[in-house]
């Protein structure tokens, strides 16, 4: 009987050696996972551009790859191998109008040796638009300021530049299709009249565009400060921001956050163009909506 108890707790040990060296390896595949996604959140971390400060030091190759920063001193600082590893990550991968050639040829651009590319936060060509939303008058309406930075005595700030507003588009007539449908005018003589036929001017409210000079341009900037002044409008909150960029010669591009999975995230080149003067200028009506 005591040969057979003796076996009896042999065996049970063994069960009990056996259990406990499942459960260690259990464990340690389960800590082996758990440091693999603190690792790949890691990785997440360093390649998503948080920051527009660091966009801009990412294009300029002022970062290094960990996400710290470099200064004129440091060994790697602005290197272009950094800097054309970065630039290949700075593009919204799933916009397919971006295609590789665009992009190559607006990376290989940026990184020409003779005269390489980098972006300037202060003094640079590129401004801000924010979509917000207002009440106008008890009703809730998107509205869009345009922000630039502009220098002041202790350095610079952000400030409005440009409104759109959909309800004050509305009340101005466009010009070039007042042209074309044939303008109302006051007759060249006039003065000789004392401007009495001035009458004809204030007859309609819809035709007051026809008498006003041709460079007349609503000023929706004015519009919003009265609006505002009065209580007609009331800010509720923002919606979107996004920022345009003319610094590279010759090339347009948006920049926008993206909030997503993955590492392709953060503030990204969500929209990319090559473009002459000409085009630059019809560009700029076209954002501000003129």
């Amino acid at each position: 009987m005591r040969l057979e108890a003796k076996e009896f707790i042999k065996m049970q040990i063994k069960i009990l050696l056996a259990i406990s060296f499942f459960m260690l390896l259990t464990s340690g595949f389960v800590m082996a996972q758990s440091v693999g996604n603190v690792i790949e959140d890691e990785s997440d971390l360093y390649a998503s551009t948080k920051q527009v400060n660091q966009f801009f030091r990412r294009f300029n190759g002022e970062e290094d790859l960990k996400g710290e920063r470099l200064y004129p001193e440091d060994k790697g600082y602005r290197d272009q191998e950094l800097r054309k590893k970065y630039l290949d990550i700075l593009f919204d991968l799933d916009n397919k109008l971006i295609t590789s050639g665009l992009k190559t040829e607006f990376i290989n651009h940026s990184l020409d040796k003779n005269d390489p590319v980098y972006l300037e936060f202060l003094g640079g060509d590129w401004f801000a638009e924010v979509t917000t939303t207002f009440l106008y008058l008890g009703k809730e309406q998107y509205l869009t300021l345009f922000l630039q930075l502009e220098k002041d005595t202790v350095g610079s700030k952000w400030v409005i530049s440009n409104v759109f507003f959909e309800p004050f588009a509305r009340i101005f007539a466009n010009q070039d299709s007042l042209r074309s449908a044939g303008q109302k005018f006051l007759h060249p003589m006039s003065h000789e009249l004392d401007f009495m036929n001035l009458v004809r001017t204030f007859e309609s409210k819809s035709t007051l565009e026809h008498y006003l000079a041709w460079k007349y341009h609503p000023d929706y900037l004015t519009l919003f400060i009265y609006e505002f002044k009065k209580g007609n409008l009331v800010f509720k909150t923002i919606n979107k921001v996004k920022f345009h960029f003319f610094q590279v010669d010759g090339w347009y591009f948006e920049l926008s956050d993206f909030n997503r999975k993955g590492y392709n995230t953060g503030w990204l080149i969500s929209s990319l163009s090559k473009i002459n003067n000409e085009e630059k200028e019809l560009l700029m009506k076209y954002i501000y909506h003129e």
